[in-house]
């Protein structure tokens, strides 16, 4: 087998690690090497992203804390479809609740990193709650119902706009209980629970107390994560005005600005 055939199936290999989200190089010693090897060598580096081109995929980080972290594109047979997030998170998959779900995820990313020296600092760990992000959110959401009054319209069922959001989360019951006493898992608490709970499946968060309904803190795989993502995600809160909401336990100061978010 020629060497170059050799460093194609290593580096497939290495990609194929990636996608086991759990999974760190101090756990696994051939992991390991293929990291060690994907920092020190340009041409094998390069043979990674060929392959990583190949599968649609996008090579976002190799560290040795992380191992490598990889994100599917649109087209990708790894992307996960809307129908595949709401069937793990035993949600109905409406455009409702798809609101829902992705203001939970953008108050999530922004209570994880709330400052730019966040995302670029490695070893800075994020602290979220359940309970934290639902109320985030629902003072963001609430704010805008303030400034935007009672004349926005709805939000267009097929593509909901952030800006008219809020009518949708804030007409969502917070909490509640079913008739026969479990707790109400399309109210707001629970399709936050059911978000983290998500990312805790993708290796993205690590739950650490039932405090606040769950606590979670961040990973380096998250943190490389919301970095691709950021541009977007934060440019959106920054064109919303939310530059300062309660997380139900303080005050947090979202410290993105147009200049930052660029830099990203």
């Amino acid at each position: 087998m020629s060497s170059a055939i050799e460093a194609i199936i290593d580096a497939a290999r290495l990609i194929g690690y990636g996608l086991r989200p759990k999974l760190l190089p101090a756990r696994d010693e051939q992991y390991r090497a293929l990291v060690t090897r994907a920092r020190a060598d340009d041409d094998f580096t390069a043979v990674v992203h060929a392959v990583a081109v190949g599968l649609e995929l996008v090579v976002l980080e190799v560290s040795e804390r992380t191992g490598i972290v990889v994100a599917p594109t649109w087209e990708s047979a790894f992307a996960i479809r809307m129908t595949d997030y709401a069937r793990r998170t035993n949600g109905e998959g409406r455009a409702a609740e798809r609101v829902v779900h992705a203001l939970a995820h953008l108050g999530a990313a922004t209570l994880a990193f709330p400052r730019p020296a966040d995302l670029a600092d490695e070893s800075y760990i994020g602290r979220i709650s359940v309970e934290g992000v639902d109320a985030f959110v629902r003072e963001a959401a609430t704010r805008l119902a303030d400034r935007v009054g009672d004349e926005t319209p709805d939000p267009d069922t097929a593509e909901p706009d952030l800006q008219a959001a809020w009518r949708v989360y804030t007409r969502r019951a917070r909490t509640g209980t079913t008739v026969d006493g479990r707790k109400l898992s399309s109210s707001t608490i629970g399709i936050v629970g059911k978000a983290l709970a998500f990312l805790t499946d993708q290796g993205l968060l690590v739950r650490t107390s039932d405090h606040r309904g769950g606590t979670f803190r961040t990973t380096s795989r998250y943190r490389a994560q919301v970095r691709e993502a950021g541009a977007v995600m934060f440019e959106e809160l920054l064109s919303l005005g939310i530059t300062e909401v309660s997380d139900g336990a303080g005050t947090i100061t979202v410290g993105w600005d147009a200049a930052t978010i660029q830099s990203l």
